[in-house]
């Protein structure tokens, strides 16, 4: 055989201008966006023979294909591949092509036959090394907006396209076509590792086909349009028929009543995507939010883009409104992500309404279950079953909405289930995205007030529906979605478990160390999410005016403190991570004014600014929304609230004691030991703004009282004060009542009561000032740091170390607060002694 390869015989001249007329005549219409490989590069590398692979044969794919390559200057896929002779002569192969003049469906054939022949040319000549370069076609799947309910029907999915509906497919939605190059493939590395030509090419064609629809389900979602197929597996599998059979011998019943049962529970839980349906609701979206949002920002969305290709992506936000599902879904669809499968609690499942939201990919799950094994199993089977099937998923790990602004204490329910059915089937690394969503007015900002002044909870009814139209009238502002820093679950197993896999491999009972793992992944995802904040303009104005007794300010000197919280900001430990508003100082005041915030009162001295009536309450939950961005400053800020100067050693002392309870429910990263590094650069900090100074015998000393300086100072240090106020509470009552009298119920009641009472005589706007959760967090961290216990009765105890943080209030708390929380603290106990129930 002659080594020199020969040149194969080209296309006819007549056949190219064919084809070139029919791609001139297509690209009349048709507009085709270009994504590269991973790598960013498009095509094959310089001066190697070439193949391009599709999945599927569409002559407008092919001549679409044509089109880039000359517009990208790499080698056409209509002539022969340069250096090789095989036949036919064309530079394209397709794994599959459809048979069927009227009914179109897939020929039975496993692979192409010219990569039959390119594997057998590459096996006669190893000296050449031929590339393979797959390449997807997407017609009406672009990244960018769908702008018609027709298009919606004609896009790219997962069932089998004739002519006529490709060829309408091609019309409607030419212009919004996406080529997607993967890398090249060297075809001399696979073969080599096959013994023979048949067995190489069976490897290829196999590699090929998981790779053309592992790219086709990142860009339209994986294929689980037989919903019944779904629950016939999740049923079938070990654990769902052991349930079935310990339900059937405990409840006696038989068993097809017990099967039937699990049914059931599957049919409850199971989502019924259709791309259909979520497309015709992208194109509904597109309208609605566009309609009450001025504009919604993303940021960092790049930091996921490449990794989600190679993980199965987990998407964590935190839980701020309903609206929370409708934005995320939109964002990744208008980014060219598949919208997750999303976790919806059965109070969702109403009539009509359970059915739409099914359809776009929600899955049922009840409140708690604990005590149903039956309905746990089948849940936790198919959650592992649509992850093993590359199904990214969308979960709150809060649980329920903040109705505070704060994020909540994470709960792992579903972070466990996750975690277990990963261990159980470690097919495709897991990748966690904390994801922050961030608004300037709230839909449910009424709702909110009042359940926080303990009223109960509304459940949702199919009735609520009608709102919408109230919410239609209205603008809402700018909204953010913040995409953060990834968390990889095989670098915590990794940290956890070196030998994590042959640990989980023969352990067949409870894995040791699986428990402190969820609490340690659900704090770092909450940490993270507070890390990518946004703070826009809301956030920034609640924060300076519901710092003031009244809630305004003179016009100048709002100028000046929100300088200087973006200052802080754009300076501080978080600056690398976060996002800040464009706006300056006078636009932020001037969008106020917009959203109806602000009023102004004119005054010769110089306007004043206020916050109109009745919204100081429901501004606090955009303050909470950025108030651990300037804990630390602030914390600094309130150790000089009572005295001009302060050794700095003492508040450090003071910073650290109160950190780790901060630390829990601000969800601040740093460790212990990295905190007091982070005391010092903030106290620099506020040095450099001109804040503070540095005094005689290393004392933290703040500007003479009067000046700007000083002003600024006290609003500074009011950011955080009612978080510590509360603490006080807390500690002021379990002081007054001394060690073994109270139990956590009774002082959980006596601190709400307390704090029920100050805010209604010292007026704050804070509704969450009694919120029994935060209370509730409190007195837990106050357990876990050793700081409180249990006798024998029940009561509990605790020791010098809280009698000596109640003495250091005293340097943070006006005389005025602490007396007042004193005397009132008893009065709270003869409240409780008589019964009277404190509202949720």
């Amino acid at each position: 055989m002659n080594d020199k390869p020969a040149q194969a015989r080209p296309v006819s001249s007549l056949q190219l201008r064919w084809y070139r007329l029919l791609r001139g005549i297509l690209h009349l219409w048709v507009r085709a966006k270009v994504l590269p490989d991973a790598d960013g590069g498009i095509g094959p590398e310089s001066d190697k023979p070439v193949c391009y692979i599709l999945s599927d044969y569409a002559l407008s794919s092919v001549l679409i294909l044509d089109k880039c390559c000359e517009e990208q200057a790499v080698s056409s896929p209509l002539e022969p591949i340069q250096g090789v002779e095989v036949e036919p002569a064309r530079a394209y192969a397709v794994l599959r092509r459809m048979q069927g003049l009227l009914i179109r469906r897939r020929s039975a054939r496993r692979s192409s036959e010219l990569l039959r022949e390119l594997v057998d040319y590459s096996y006669a000549h190893p000296e050449i090394d031929i590339q393979i370069v797959p390449v997807t076609v997407f017609v009406g799947r672009a990244p960018d907006k769908l702008t018609g309910f027709t298009k919606t029907l004609f896009s790219e999915n997962w069932e089998v396209a004739g002519r006529f509906r490709r060829l309408l497919s091609t019309w409607i939605n030419g212009r919004d076509t996406l080529v997607q190059f993967s890398r090249p493939i060297s075809l001399q590395d696979l073969v080599a590792e096959g013994p023979d030509p048949a067995r190489s090419l069976r490897k290829v064609s196999r590699i090929l086909r998981t790779h053309f629809r592992r790219v086709r389900a990142a860009a339209i979602g994986p294929d689980l349009s037989h919903r019944r197929t779904v629950i016939d597996g999740v049923l079938k599998a070990p654990e769902v028929r052991e349930a079935i059979q310990e339900q059937s011998r405990k409840s006696k019943i038989p068993l097809e009543k017990a099967e039937k049962q699990a049914r059931k529970f599957a049919w409850e839980i199971a989502a019924d995507y259709s791309y259909r349906f979520v497309r015709l609701a992208f194109f509904v979206l597109d309208r609605f939010l566009n309609k009450i949002y001025d504009g919604i920002r993303v940021h960092h969305v790049e930091r996921f883009s490449q990794a989600a290709l190679d993980h199965e992506v987990i998407y964590v936000p935190c839980h701020r409104s309903h609206m929370d599902y409708l934005l995320m879904s939109f964002i990744l669809y208008e980014n060219g992500f598949v919208p997750p499968h999303i976790a919806a609690g059965v109070n969702l499942k109403l009539p009509v309404l359970g059915a739409l939201i099914r359809g776009g990919g929600a899955f049922y799950v009840r409140r708690t279950f604990k005590s149903q094994k039956l309905y746990a199993a089948v849940f936790n089977e198919y959650v592992r079953t649509i992850l093993a099937k590359g199904v990214s998923i969308e979960y709150f790990v809060e649980g329920t909405r903040s109705r505070t602004g704060r994020l909540l204490p994470p709960r792992g329910g579903m972070l466990a289930m996750t975690v277990k059915g990963y261990l159980a089937s470690p097919v495709k690394p897991v990748l966690f995205q904390p994801v922050y969503i961030g608004y300037e007015q709230m839909v449910e900002a009424e709702s909110y007030i009042r359940e926080l002044s303990g009223r109960n909870k509304r459940t949702e009814r199919l009735a609520d529906l009608l709102k919408v139209f109230g919410v239609l009238r209205r603008r809402y502002g700018d909204t953010s979605i913040s995409f953060g820093e990834p968390i990889y679950l095989d670098e915590l197993l990794d940290a956890q478990d070196a030998d994590w896999r042959n640990t989980v491999e023969n352990t067949s009972g409870r894995i040791p160390w699986l428990n402190g793992l969820i609490d340690q992944l659900g704090l770092k995802i909450m940490s993270r999410i507070n890390a990518t904040a946004n703070v826009n303009a809301v956030n920034l104005l609640a924060t300076a005016l519901l710092a003031t007794p009244k809630h305004c300010l003179d016009e100048q000197d709002l100028v000046a403190q929100l300088s200087l919280y973006r200052t802080l900001l754009l300076e501080g430990s978080y600056a690398q991570s976060i996002t800040l508003t464009e706006k300056d100082e006078p636009a932020i005041i001037a969008h106020g004014f917009e959203l109806g915030l602000l009023q102004r009162r004119e005054h010769p001295l110089g306007d004043i600014l206020s916050l109109t009536p009745d919204c100081a309450s429901s501004l606090t939950y955009f303050r909470n929304n950025s108030v651990h961005l300037l804990a630390i400053p602030s914390l600094i800020a309130c150790c000089l609230l009572n005295q001009r100067e302060c050794p700095a050693s003492q508040v450090k002392r003071i910073a650290e004691e109160v950190y780790p309870f901060l630390k829990v429910e601000l969800f601040l990263p740093w460790t212990e030991e990295e905190f007091p590094a982070i005391v010092q650069e903030n106290i620099e900090l506020l040095e450099r703004i001109g804040l503070v100074h540095m005094g005689e015998g290393g004392c933290v000393a703040r500007a003479e009282g009067g000046s700007v300086a000083a002003s600024q100072m006290t609003l500074l240090a009011h950011t955080l004060l009612q978080t510590l106020e509360r603490y006080f509470i807390t500690i002021a009552v379990l002081n007054k009542n001394g060690p073994g009298t109270l139990t956590r119920g009774q002082l959980e009641k006596l601190c709400i009561l307390t704090a029920q009472r100050i805010s209604q005589l010292h007026r704050f706007e804070a509704p969450e000032f009694s919120d029994r959760g935060l209370f509730h967090e409190f007195i837990a961290a106050l357990r876990n740091y050793g700081y409180l216990s249990n006798d024998k009765e029940g009561s509990l105890v605790f020791d010098e170390r809280l009698q000596q943080m109640g003495r250091d209030a005293r340097l943070i708390l006006s005389r005025e607060i602490r007396h007042g929380i004193m005397r009132i603290a008893p009065q709270a106990l003869a409240t409780v002694a008589s019964g009277v129930e404190v509202g949720d």
